[in-house]
């Protein structure tokens, strides 16, 4: 049985890798804070430039950006790295 290939060592090790590197979120700019609490909306993730389900590298290290939670849960699988601003009018 197979199990979660981001559950293994090296996955593991590109996190650490990435999150040792201190980069600012690469979706908004900002700094990401060191010691957050994994579940906080600020804390660092590790977001992949192309979407695994589009194709991308799991385990690739120019595919794995640093990340805040919130702008990656708001990127989604999307490709461009901004979402796109919502109207400023109701149509």
């Amino acid at each position: 049985m197979a199990g979660n290939p981001r559950n293994g060592r090296p996955y593991r090790r590109l996190v650490s890798a990435v999150k040792a590197m201190r980069q600012p979120c690469w979706l908004c700019g900002h700094d990401i804070p060191p010691r957050l609490d994994a579940r906080h909306p600020l804390s660092f993730t590790l977001d992949h430039v192309v979407p695994l389900s589009r194709g991308g590298a799991l385990l690739d290290p120019a595919n794995a950006r640093s990340a805040h939670r919130r702008c990656n849960s708001a990127r989604g699988n999307r490709t461009e790295a901004r979402p796109k601003q919502p109207s400023s009018r109701r149509w």
